[in-house]
């Protein structure tokens, strides 16, 4: 237990340190995000009156912006150069169609589920357990998109459920850590927004910290409205942060089983 321990010590130092490195050499990053939202709110209201066609028109831009973050995020954990400006037209559909083919997969299972229990008195409970599941099993699917480059959507999810079998107690401790505040009801909150969409859904990707770090704030007792404030200037921030974080830790993972990485710890 104790070689257990040293060994994810030492794992989330070492990811800790590639991300503020990746952090400081990619700071452009966070207007990007910033633009990517602006626009998703523009073309919502603008496309909000066009019912399913809108929807559909929705998830292709939805997809467009997740894409383009996967890409730069991916050159950021690379680390070979900073990020410029004349990177963001060219990250602009990578990865676009892996993003709508794992979103269908998903997508097309849960409307047919919820429209089986439309007339079901359980329909809640059973919706929200399927969406801890999706969000528990799917939940490094960015990750293994932009990382691992498997040809199917198939492959995409079975690796990412092979990653979560292997590595789900270094994976989801810090996002334990960062909720356990606020009890099992917030958990299961936002695992019932991410699993909606598999992971890929750009506002859950903006939302999570935005949500996370106002429960932390009121926590600490910081008026509303001065917090309001504080979260809409952190936000973007942490959601960078966050991206790089999970980047380089999935691949430090991918890389090295637990047991190498217990071996590797008492030999420092």
């Amino acid at each position: 237990m104790q070689g257990f321990f040293q060994a994810t010590v030492r794992l989330y130092h070492q990811s800790l340190l590639a991300t503020l490195q990746s952090f400081r050499k990619n700071l452009l990053l966070i207007p990007v995000l910033l633009v990517f939202a602006l626009g998703l709110v523009l073309i919502t209201s603008i496309i909000a009156p066009l019912g399913m066609i809108g929807g559909f028109i929705l998830g292709a831009v939805n997809a467009l912006c997740i894409g383009s973050t996967l890409s730069l995020t991916e050159q950021a954990i690379r680390g070979a150069r900073q990020l410029q400006w004349q990177d963001i037209p060219q990250s602009m559909g990578q990865y676009f169609w892996d993003v709508i083919s794992v979103g269908f997969m998903v997508w097309f299972p849960l409307l047919f589920l919820e429209m089986g229990l439309q007339a079901n008195p359980y329909q809640p409970l059973i919706a929200s357990a399927v969406f801890f599941l999706i969000f528990v099993l799917l939940n490094p699917v960015p990750e293994v998109i932009y990382q691992s480059r498997k040809g199917s959507a198939l492959e995409v999810v079975q690796e990412s459920y092979e990653f979560i079998l292997e590595n789900w107690i270094e994976w989801f401790l810090p996002v334990a850590i960062a909720v356990a505040p606020f009890g099992l009801s917030f958990f299961f909150e936002i695992s019932n927004q991410a699993g909606r969409r598999g992971g890929l859904d750009f506002w859950h990707l903006i939302t999570l910290p935005f949500t996370v770090l106002s429960q932390w704030l009121s926590l600490l007792g910081i008026p509303s409205n001065t917090s309001g404030i504080i979260v809409l200037l952190i936000t973007p921030i942490a959601t960078v942060f966050m991206l790089l974080f999970r980047g380089h830790l999935f691949a430090a993972l991918h890389r090295s089983s637990r047991r190498q990485r217990m071996f590797q710890s008492r030999m420092q």
